[in-house]
């Protein structure tokens, strides 16, 4: 069994909140229970999946390619438009 750090009464506000005092984390997983009891339970969020050191090279090479415009360009043709479609 885990030691009780602090034991006090909190009241819900007219916006239904209750103020924590001290809390260790910034988020809490929370159940009510049919009697009321509330359960907290502290919650880490986990920091965001990182780019695998493969999938960065590759796209540091594709950057390249298309700066040195060797990426697409044997098979994109840029036809000038007609003088009808142009604006005046």
């Amino acid at each position: 069994m885990q030691a009780v750090l602090q034991i006090y009464d909190a009241k819900i506000d007219s916006r239904k909140r209750i103020t924590l005092r001290n809390a260790k984390y910034d988020y809490y997983n929370v159940q009510e229970l049919e009697d009321g009891r509330i359960i907290m339970e502290p919650r880490v969020l986990t920091p965001p999946f990182e780019i695998s050191a493969n999938t960065l090279s590759m796209m540091d090479s594709s950057i390249k390619k298309r700066r040195n415009k060797l990426l697409f360009t044997e098979n994109i043709r840029i036809n000038p438009l007609s003088d009808e479609f142009r604006s005046v």
